[in-house]
């Protein structure tokens, strides 16, 4: 019978090219991984290599069990991330977000509609977050985009729509609105895990320098007794309140004004009507 372990070890065989190189990256002697190799040889009823003096390499049989090798191990690799989906999906609804604040919303709506499940979320990006949906990682995903997939129901949430924060004195405070080309070069406060706006602001401002804060109680200490701007949106603003002794200033940019889509797979769509009914009560 074939172990996952000696296709792993063929396959390092085959990135490494030797078996000294390949025993050293698996943490293995070299003799040992040589039986393994032998073992793996007697399985088959082949061999996989062309043995030469003090060197082996890999034979058409090796090349072609190692092609196979790859495929058995990805195949693994997706039974055990999909049964471990499943399984958690009965004790945890788990969503994925491209952002923190349609979370805020959406955590204690779940909770509060299945409190006898543990509810988990996750900040990552879109492309990260469809492939979870795909494979049952996440029962729900909320993205800034619409998706036009047969096998996905996709509903507006919301909107968010993005705000500079500055001080009084600061020059810009008395315009109307802003362009994120007009701030480009200055420095701001930023806070850690905002999900797709933090790749907005190093898009849109690559001169920029930016003070990262992982923590909350910091990040509003610093934007109360500092001079530098920072971000703030409507749906923080209506969660948090306006920052004391700071003017609001709108940002123009079509990138800063974006609308949330709720998103799960239509296989589920019956199985969850309540959730996409409620959500669709409380939209942001």
């Amino acid at each position: 019978m074939l172990e996952i372990y000696q296709l792993e070890q063929l396959l390092a065989f085959a990135k490494y090219g030797t078996l000294s190189k390949a025993a050293e990256e698996l943490h293995l002697s070299q003799p040992a991984l040589s039986r393994s190799m032998q073992k793996l040889e007697a399985e088959l009823g082949v061999t996989l290599f062309e043995r030469q003096k003090n060197k082996i390499i890999l034979n058409q049989n090796g090349s072609l069990a190692v092609e196979y090798a790859e495929r058995v191990l990805n195949q693994a690799k997706d039974m055990m991330e999909r049964v471990q989906a499943f399984d958690r999906s009965q004790r945890t609804i788990s969503v994925g977000s491209c952002a923190p604040a349609p979370l805020w919303s959406t955590i204690p709506l779940l909770s509060t509609l299945y409190p006898e499940m543990t509810i988990s979320s996750d900040l990552k990006n879109t492309e990260v977050l469809l492939q979870g949906l795909k494979n049952r990682i996440y029962q729900f995903i909320i993205l800034h985009e619409e998706i036009n997939d047969s096998d996905i129901h996709c509903m507006k949430y919301g909107e968010e729509h993005l705000f500079l924060s500055l001080p009084p004195a600061h020059p810009l405070a008395e315009r109307n609105g802003i362009y994120f080309e007009d701030i480009d070069g200055e420095s701001f406060l930023l806070r850690s895990r905002i999900g797709f706006w933090n790749d907005l602001c190093l898009k849109k401002m690559p001169a920029s320098h930016f003070l990262v804060q992982d923590d909350q109680f910091s990040f509003e200490e610093l934007v109360k007794n500092s001079a530098l701007p920072c971000f703030t949106s409507d749906l923080v603003i209506k969660r948090d309140g306006t920052p004391t002794n700071r003017v609001i200033v709108p940002i123009l940019d079509p990138e800063a004004n974006v609308s949330y889509y709720f998103i799960c797979l239509i296989e589920t769509k019956k199985k969850m009507e309540v959730v996409l009914h409620e959500i669709g009560r409380h939209m942001l």
